[in-house]
C-alpha cells in the first residue's frame, strides 16, 4: 500500500470514528433515526468542510463522495447498535479510535494549509484544530451540549500542541514532511490517549472563577 492509499485508508477510518461517536455522544438526548445520521455526518465532516471554505477550494467531500457514504453507514450502525456503543469498553475503544483520527485530520489540514501557503505561520496550525475539533463542536452546539471548548477535557489541547510542533519541526527540518507529520500525529495521539486512559483535565488553574453570586450581589 502506498502512503497515500494509507492516509486515505486512515482517513476513513477517522470518518468512521467520528461518525460514530457522535452519535453515541446525543444518544442520551433520544433522537431518531434522521437526526443520528445528521449528527454523524456533521461531526465526520464538518472540520473539513470549514477548512476548504476559509481557503476558498473545493470541498473535499465534494470530490469524494465516499466520506459522506462512510459517514452515514457508520451513523447508521451506530444507531442499530446503540446500546452496545453506550457500554464502557466499547466506548472507550471509539474514544481511542476518534484520537487516531483527529491526529490525522490535524496535521493533514496543516500541511494542505501550508502547500497553499495560506497565513503561514497561523494559518496551518489554526487550520489544523479547526479540522479536528470543528465538527465536534458543530456536533454540540446542535445538539445543546456543553462545547469542547468549554469542558475541562484535554482534548484541543493535544491537537494545537501537534499542529505547532509539526510547524516548527517543518521549518527546522525543510523536506521531513513525512517524518514529521508521523511524529507530530503521534504526539496528538499519545497526549489525547494519555487523557481518556487517565482520565486527565486541564488543571485548575488555567481556568477561569466562576463569579460568586454574593460578590455580584454588593
Amino acid at each position: 500500500m502506498t502512503v497515500e492509499g494509507l492516509q486515505y485508508a486512515l482517513g476513513m477510518a477517522g470518518t468512521v470514528a467520528f461518525a460514530a461517536t457522535a452519535v453515541a455522544a446525543v444518544a442520551p438526548k433520544r433522537i431518531d433515526l434522521f437526526g443520528a445520521l445528521v449528527m454523524g455526518v456533521i461531526t465526520a465532516i464538518g472540520g473539513g468542510t470549514v477548512r476548504d471554505l476559509i481557503l476558498g477550494v473545493p470541498v473535499f467531500w465534494s470530490e469524494d463522495l465516499n466520506y459522506i457514504w462512510v459517514a452515514l453507514a457508520a451513523s447508521l450502525v451506530a444507531f442499530i447498535a446503540n446500546k452496545r456503543m453506550t457500554g464502557r469498553q466499547v466506548y472507550r475503544a471509539m474514544l481511542y479510535l476518534d484520537a487516531a483520527g483527529v491526529a490525522l485530520f490535524a496535521i493533514q489540514a496543516t500541511q494542505k494549509t501550508i502547500d497553499l501557503s495560506f497565513a503561514h505561520p497561523l494559518g496551518p496550525i489554526l487550520l489544523g484544530i479547526i479540522t479536528a475539533i470543528g465538527g465536534g463542536l458543530l456536533r454540540d452546539v446542535l445538539a445543546g451540549n456543553q462545547t469542547l471548548l468549554m469542558r475541562k477535557e484535554l482534548y484541543a489541547v493535544p491537537v494545537t500542541l501537534g499542529c505547532i510542533t509539526y510547524v516548527i519541526l517543518l521549518a527546522m527540518f525543510p523536506g521531513s514532511g513525512l517524518i514529521s507529520g508521523a511524529l507530530s500525529m503521534l504526539l496528538i495521539f499519545c497526549l489525547r490517549g494519555a487523557a481518556i486512559h487517565w482520565r486527565l483535565y486541564v488543571p485548575d488553574f488555567l481556568l477561569t472563577r466562576p463569579v460568586d453570586s454574593k460578590e455580584t450581589e454588593k
